[in-house]
């Protein structure tokens, strides 16, 4: 069997243990691996690698994918569908496992299910906002840096008796917000399944500096909703392949509403790409070596239009259609933990 691999959207930490997981399954197998360069880019082009076991054992450390990526949507372009066949065809492929999150793998289930094409998905994102699975490789590792980055800035803040507010990725689900406020103890957060209500966290964040809380941290998803606002705070106008508007800048308004209100000297840092960069963590390393395996098992038993999916302790196999059908969004029941200590 000659199978072929692609990441595709954003990097994130264990992308290559999942590499390395299909590829040491299918070599054992007797058969091939094939990358393809740059996301459905290079499934277009026909631009690949060849993947060995010995080329591949050692990237299981490595952040970010050797395969390199882009967002890149062949169904804006009739004609790159058509190529994408035909670089099927021209590599001798049997199958391709797709590396990715909810735009990646909608574009695998639309060419499983129109095309025919042998395909299989692997989900990937550090917004762990993907249905079907209870958690996507590369959250781990990046609630984890959130962390860290907030209790380097708490030293700051409570040094200069600031507020600051952090910015972090989620551009439809809270988890890293929720995550990392609760794990770094912060005064307040923002997510996009509640509409932010500006009052109670002024009020909270008083209510602190009046119990002899000199600093405060409030951690603000990229795509919360202010209830004055009712949208989403953007860059620009400027969209990308799947329509989505670049986000960022809500931290620098959260602080200037803050400050305003409280006469506190209040700062806003935006993380951006250093929550996708870096190590794995041991976590993510497992769990996408553990994806990997499984899904150059479904490759090699033809189980096509599947996703390898984490399901409590186990891997399981899902309908690939099912695991885009809609977004993961935070659960009620990690907000309402989370919501004790936000009072």
């Amino acid at each position: 069997m000659k199978v072929g691999l692609l990441t595709g959207g954003g990097d994130c930490p264990g992308l290559n243990a999942v590499i390395r997981g299909v590829v040491k399954v299918i070599d054992n197998a007797g058969g091939e691996s094939i990358g393809l360069l740059e996301g459905w880019r290079g499934a277009i082009t026909g631009s690949h690698i060849e993947l060995t076991p010995k080329f591949t054992d050692s990237i299981i450390d490595k952040g970010g994918t050797i395969l390199g990526s882009s967002r890149t949507n062949p169904f804006k372009n009739p004609t790159e569908i058509d190529q994408i066949v035909e670089t099927f065809g021209n590599l001798g492929l049997d199958a391709l496992v797709a590396i990715g999150g909810d735009d990646t793998l909608g574009v695998a289930s639309k060419l499983y299910s129109e095309k025919g094409l042998p395909v299989i998905g692997c989900p990937k994102t550090i917004d762990n906002d993907l249905s079907a699975t209870d958690q996507t490789f590369g959250f781990d590792t990046c609630i984890n840096i959130v962390m860290e980055a907030i209790d380097r800035l708490r030293t700051t803040a409570e040094s200069h008796r600031r507020i600051l507010v952090v910015e972090v990725m989620g551009r439809h689900a809270g988890w890293i917000a929720c995550y990392s406020a609760i794990a770094s103890g912060a005064d307040y957060f923002m997510v996009p399944e509640r509409e932010v209500n500006i009052k109670e966290m002024i009020d909270v964040l008083q209510k602190r500096r009046d119990e002899g809380k000199n600093y405060g941290i409030v951690v603000v998803s990229e795509g919360a909703k202010l209830n004055n606002d009712g949208g989403f705070v953007t860059k620009d106008q400027e969209v990308d392949e799947f329509g989505h508007v670049k986000l960022g800048g809500i931290g620098d308004h959260v602080a200037k509403v803050i400050e305003n209100r409280m006469g506190v000297e209040t700062r806003s840092v935006t993380l951006g790409h250093l929550q996708r960069g870096g190590t794995p963590s041991a976590f993510d390393r497992v769990l996408g070596t553990r994806l990997g395996v499984h899904a150059g098992h479904l490759a090699l038993n033809k189980d096509f239009g599947k996703m390898v999916a984490m399901r409590g302790t186990q891997i399981v196999a899902v309908e690939l259609k099912d695991a885009v059908d809609k977004m993961r969004e935070l659960e009620d029941s990690f907000f309402d933990e989370a919501a004790e200590f936000l009072k």
